[in-house]
């Protein structure tokens, strides 16, 4: 299914909070790793037991594995920020960019862009199509 022009601004508009989630996502995976790695569980039976230490090794692998892979998705993170910005920039109305920099680079509900801009819901949804209409993609 081929997307309308103003599907693909709005995806365009959006892939600054993708990879803002892609990056939390790589975040929390390594601290869930990490919190992992510092609890050893420990049996309780009273029985003897040899030692369960395993090679750190595989855990190092896969720390590093994630790290880099969150180095590179911040960079990309940073990447579609500037690009997003750099589009509602070149606008010329002002609540329109007022409005694209809240909804797509701060990434508020429709709610709190009304009330940061002081306009009801509806305007604020109409403000909204004519400043994808204007947005300018390349």
């Amino acid at each position: 299914m081929e997307l309308t022009e103003n599907e693909k601004k709005k995806e365009f508009l959006m892939s600054y909070q993708k990879e803002k989630r892609r990056v939390r996502r790589l975040e929390e995976q390594l601290e869930e790793l990490r919190r992992n790695k510092m609890s050893p569980s420990v049996t309780n039976d009273g029985m003897p037991h040899g030692t369960d230490k395993k090679d750190l090794s595989d855990y190092a692998v896969k720390v590093d594995e994630i790290e880099q892979e969150l180095v590179a998705a911040r960079y990309c993170r940073i990447c579609a920020f500037q690009e997003v910005q750099k589009r509602i920039e070149a606008m010329e109305d002002e609540r329109e960019k007022d409005l694209l920099t809240y909804r797509y680079l701060k990434g508020l509900k429709w709610e709190e862009v009304a009330v940061r801009m002081d306009y009801k819901w509806r305007q604020v949804h109409r403000i909204h199509a004519m400043a994808i209409k204007n947005l300018k993609m390349a």
